[in-house]
């Protein structure tokens, strides 16, 4: 059973999570693992972020009208992070907890340091057959050993020249996939159940708050900005991780 104080912090880190997602389109797993990690063993704060990260992403995927192509064209990526992630069962649930806060920190500094980056790279139409599964390969490795669903695929559609409303929608289906996927992992694993899933649950109401005080946010700041703090952030808690200081 999870202590108050430690259920009180896990509210407000899915408000926050929530909030970033909103002013930026993207991070809710990641702070979520990053902040629920402090607390809580790596594969229970992975289940508490299935059903809020799902509910999200799902919403971010159908809201437009480029998922059909989207899916046609990013279906080996997809298939490439449900084999990865299966491929990454018990690395979380039965890998040594300072091996997995480690790796965690690294995830978290290359996604910090990817987005601060001005770097943009492009990928040509005919490399992606082969360069597309294997993305979300490595994606769902990373996303069953860590829970950050991010890296590689968010760079890789990046390159992908999307137009702004494709890529908002390609980010939700390749989300939505790792999520699915990450709570297949957790279920096998018997990270992912009763009470898991019932805290999960309510879990969704913060995280919903977030994503609209961060929509109504964005409005009104600099993004740039936003994102640049938010980086540093990610960068500086991703080194304290990846220093093995926090085990």
């Amino acid at each position: 059973m999870i202590a108050p104080s430690v259920l009180a912090f896990a509210i407000l880190t899915f408000l926050f999570a929530g909030f970033v997602k909103g002013v930026i389109g993207m991070g809710l797993p990641t702070i979520a693992m990053a902040f629920l990690t402090l607390a809580l063993p790596p594969a229970e704060a992975a289940s508490l972020l299935i059903v809020p990260s799902l509910a999200t992403n799902i919403w971010q995927m159908v809201t437009g009208p480029h998922l059909a192509p989207l899916i046609r064209r990013l279906w080996l990526m997809v298939a490439g992070i449900i084999v990865g992630s299966l491929a990454g069962i018990g690395i979380m649930a039965h890998g040594e907890t300072r091996d997995v806060i480690i790796f965690l920190g690294l995830a978290l500094m290359i996604y910090a340091l990817v987005g601060l980056s001005r770097l943009r790279f492009s990928v040509p139409a005919r490399h992606e057959w082969w360069l597309a599964p294997l993305v979300g390969g490595v994606t769902g490795v990373i996303s069953a050993a860590t829970g950050v669903f991010a890296i590689p695929s968010v760079p890789y559609l990046g390159s992908l020249g999307l137009k702004k409303d494709e890529l908002i929608q390609a980010l939700g289906l390749s989300f939505t996939t790792s999520t699915v996927a990450l709570g297949v992992v957790l279920t096998k694993n018997a990270s992912f159940h009763g009470v898991t899933i019932l805290l999960s649950c309510a879990a969704l109401l913060p995280a919903l708050l977030g994503v609209v005080l961060g929509n109504w946010i964005r409005r009104r700041v600099r993004e740039q900005m936003f994102r640049r703090v938010f980086y540093v952030g990610l960068l500086l808690l991703g080194g304290y991780f990846a220093s093995g200081l926090i085990v």
